[in-house]
């Protein structure tokens, strides 16, 4: 039974390949493999992934990369190895992939490796945290009994899970995307404390910068027909409610002038309807899943997200390399960014306090400028090449240990 899972669970694929990049560090590339649920274009951690399988291999390390799906850049010399299964539901694709990935790591796992959360059951030298589960879950939400149900299980799996896992590898480095969320795993894994650190999330500052995608920003604004005397506010993410859209929804009521943008994967029906009963259904545009967000930030006059909870936030990071003012709650990586006053406002989800902010940003043409280019200034210590490095020096230290 265990072979015939292996075979239906295991395909090989070969990127093609290109010339490798010197790195800048002394520190000596090795062999690294990265095991995911998804590596890609689409959500934080994917991208982030991505970007650091990417990075890696310029700096001459052979890279594996161990996923249900990979997107890299053409060109990239990563080996793929792909984890067959279903994606949904998640009590279901949760722990196949962690039996399915435990199979295909235990046969394709080369040098250091580094599992992007709990989800296998090999032993690894790293785990990347990107979200405490003994912290965050998403909120038992849905319109039956059933549903709520479902959510509460799936809460309970991933933090057993995350136990399980940790428990296992209590010698890997627990690499945390923030100091927030590194804090959280102090907290609740106290005999870990000595193997937390963090290493910053990024952000492609060059990709992510004012003036990428204005011809596309112009057919944009011209398809959703709004004026050019309006100002937009963009919101970026999945999760609504935690994420505080329904706020937001309601401050833009008090908020004559501006228009939303709602970028992401949601159901809309509760949310339409919450616009049309204040009158501002004709001023949120509902965007969807965006692969070239760019535009809704060349698009954008701020950004907003009242967030309940957030680990790193890479879309706060995005829209401030766009030099956009921002509008955020002062959650984990958000508090690494923002300076209240001097690079954004730190908000609550109080839909009266963000009309306010938006207001004076309506108001105040200059703010907007002052504030926009002060958050990309922030956001130029988070650029992607950093986050690369620091993993580079990471896995020397690890290799060289594994020798001792």
């Amino acid at each position: 039974m265990m072979a015939l899972l292996a075979n239906q669970a295991v395909a090989s694929e070969q990127a093609d390949s290109k010339p490798r990049q010197p790195g800048r560090s002394s520190a000596r590339p090795s062999d690294v493999t990265i095991v995911a649920n998804d590596v890609g274009a689409v959500g934080g951690m994917e991208r982030q992934l991505a970007e650091l399988a990417v990075g890696l291999s310029r700096l001459g390390h052979d890279v594996t990369v161990i996923a249900r799906t990979c997107e890299l850049p053409a060109g990239t010399e990563v080996s793929f190895h792909r984890v067959r299964g279903p994606r949904r539901p998640f009590l279901l694709a949760y722990p196949w992939f962690m039996l399915a990935g435990s199979l295909v790591l235990a046969r394709r796992r080369r040098g250091i490796v580094q599992s992007a959360g709990a989800v296998v059951l090999n032993r690894v030298d790293s785990i990347a945290v990107h979200c405490c589960h003994q912290v965050y879950g998403e909120e038992p939400t849905g319109d039956t009994r059933v549903a709520r149900g479902y959510a509460r299980a799936a809460r309970t799996v991933k933090r057993v899970a995350e136990r399980l896992c940790f428990r296992r590898n209590d010698q890997a480095a627990l690499v945390c995307v923030s100091n927030g969320v590194a804090e959280e795993i102090r907290e609740h894994y106290p005999g870990a404390a000595s193997r937390v650190m963090t290493i910053h999330n990024g952000v492609d500052l060059d990709a992510f910068a004012r003036g990428a995608r204005e011809p596309e920003a112009r057919a944009l604004r011209a398809a959703l027909r709004i004026p050019e005397e309006t100002l937009v506010a963009a919101f970026v993410g999945g999760n609504w409610e935690q994420k505080g859209l329904r706020p937001l929804i309601e401050a833009l009521a008090d908020a004559p002038g501006w228009d939303l943008l709602v970028a992401g994967r949601g159901s809309t029906g509760r949310y339409q309807e919450l616009a049309r009963s204040l009158g501002v259904e004709s001023r949120v545009h509902w965007l969807g899943v965006v692969q070239d967000i760019q535009v809704v930030y060349e698009l954008a006059d701020a950004f907003v997200l009242p967030s309940g909870y957030e680990t790193f936030s890479l879309v706060t990071f995005e829209a401030a390399a766009y030099g956009l003012p921002i509008l955020a709650s002062a959650v984990s990586g958000v508090r690494e960014l923002i300076d209240d006053g001097r690079t954004g406002f730190v908000i609550t989800p109080d839909p009266a306090s963000i009309a306010e902010r938006l207001g004076a940003l309506s108001a105040d043409p200059a703010l907007r400028t002052r504030l926009g280019h002060a958050a990309r200034e922030s956001a130029l210590g988070f650029g992607w090449e950093k986050m690369v490095a620091s993993h580079h020096e990471l896995y020397a230290r690890l290799a060289a240990e594994s020798q001792e």
